[in-house]
């Protein structure tokens, strides 16, 4: 619920009105259900929150997956010209 909603809240106003109505939904169901002792009805409560909010995923994924590509590039960007490619001997101590 906890994650779902954090989510949510970074997603802004990227996501759909109608998708975020729909997660809002299921979360206030699942935070019902939570409350009672029924299991069956939490597990369904769980089942309809996470294909509601399958939308909510995809887009969190390709944020991260774009962070991840702009790092890649500003890494291959700055390259070190200060290494030095050496060779070497280990030497270990006769004790």
């Amino acid at each position: 619920i906890h994650g779902t909603r954090k989510q949510l809240e970074e997603a802004g106003d990227k996501l759909p009105a109608e998708d975020k109505t729909a997660i809002e939904a299921a979360l206030k169901d699942l935070e019902a259900a939570v409350k009672g002792e029924d299991k069956a009805e939490i597990e369904a409560k769980t089942q309809a929150l996470v294909q509601v909010s399958g939308k909510l995923l995809e887009m969190a994924q390709a944020q991260q997956a774009q962070q991840g590509a702009d790092a890649g590039a500003d890494n291959a960007a700055q390259k070190d010209d200060d290494v030095v490619d050496a060779e070497f001997e280990e030497v270990k101590d006769k004790k």
